[in-house]
C-alpha cells in the first residue's frame, strides 16, 4: 500500500511541487511501486537510486512522505527562476561530474539530523544506454559520514521514458521498487583502510543491482 503523502508537512514550496509531480506522474509515467515498507517512519536516512533519466529524482521523491534534499548540477543555478525554485526546494549543489564539496556534504549531514531524506544517485551522472554503472566514491564519504540508513531504490523504465539522448514518451511507465534498508554497520566499514569510500559505494551499489521490478499484483 501506497504511503500516505502528508505535504502539509512539508513547507509550501516543496510541498506544492510535490504534488505537480505526483500528478504528472498519475497521468504520464503511471507505473508500479514496491517496498515501501522499507521506508524508515522516523529519522532522517539516505535513498540511493540508479540514474538514468532527468525523470529520475521527482519520480522518486513523490513516492516519499517526507521532505526530500535533492542534488543538482551548480551549472543550473542561473539568475532567474531555476535558481530561485532550486534553493527553495532545498536542493544541494554538486559538481557536474557528481563531486561532493565540504559544502555539500555538510549540507546532506544537516539535512539527515533535522529528520529529512537525501536522494543520492551512486553513479554521478546519467547513464548513457540504461545499464548500470559504477558508482562514485563520493556517496560513500556521504553515507559514512552520515551514519543513517541507506535505502537502495531501483527506477525502472525512466530511459525508455526520457533516456538521455531520447525524446520525451508519455505515456511510458516509470515504476520504483525500494529495498530493505542499509544499516551503517552493513555499507561502512572502517577497517577497508583508503578504499573505504570506494568500497561503501560499491556496497550501496550492489544492493541496488540486486532489486528486481516491482510486481503489479503486490503493490
Amino acid at each position: 500500500m501506497r504511503h500516505r503523502h502528508t505535504q502539509l508537512d512539508m513547507d509550501p514550496i516543496y510541498g506544492f511541487s510535490h504534488g505537480i509531480f505526483t500528478l504528472i506522474h498519475q497521468m504520464f509515467f503511471r507505473g508500479d511501486v514496491a517496498g515501501l515498507e522499507n521506508l524508515p517512519a522516523d529519522g532522517g536516512y539516505i535513498v540511493a537510486a540508479n540514474h538514468a533519466s532527468l525523470l529520475d529524482p521527482p519520480v522518486v521523491g513523490q513516492f516519499l512522505p517526507r521532505q526530500v534534499s535533492f542534488f543538482a548540477r551548480k551549472t543550473l543555478w542561473k539568475p532567474g527562476m531555476a535558481a530561485w525554485w532550486l534553493d527553495a526546494v532545498g536542493t544541494i549543489p554538486v559538481d557536474r561530474d557528481g563531486g561532493m564539496s565540504l559544502d555539500a556534504v555538510r549540507r546532506v549531514l544537516h539535512a539527515v539530523s533535522a529528520g529529512k531524506v537525501v536522494i543520492v544517485f551512486p553513479e554521478g551522472t546519467r547513464s548513457v544506454t540504461g545499464v548500470l554503472q559504477a558508482p562514485k566514491a563520493g556517496v560513500g564519504l556521504i553515507a559514512c559520514k552520515a551514519g543513517v540508513p541507506v535505502v537502495p531504490a531501483r527506477i525502472f523504465g525512466s530511459f525508455e521514458a526520457f533516456g538521455r539522448a531520447g525524446r520525451l514518451r508519455l505515456g511510458s511507465p516509470v515504476s520504483v521498487a525500494f529495498g530493505r534498508p542499509l544499516q551503517p554497520a552493513e555499507f561502512d566499514r572502517p577497517d577497508d583502510g583508503k578504499e573505504r569510500y570506494s568500497r561503501t559505494a560499491a556496497r550501496i551499489m550492489e544492493a541496488i543491482d540486486m532489486i528486481g521490478p516491482p510486481r503489479a499484483d503486490v503493490v
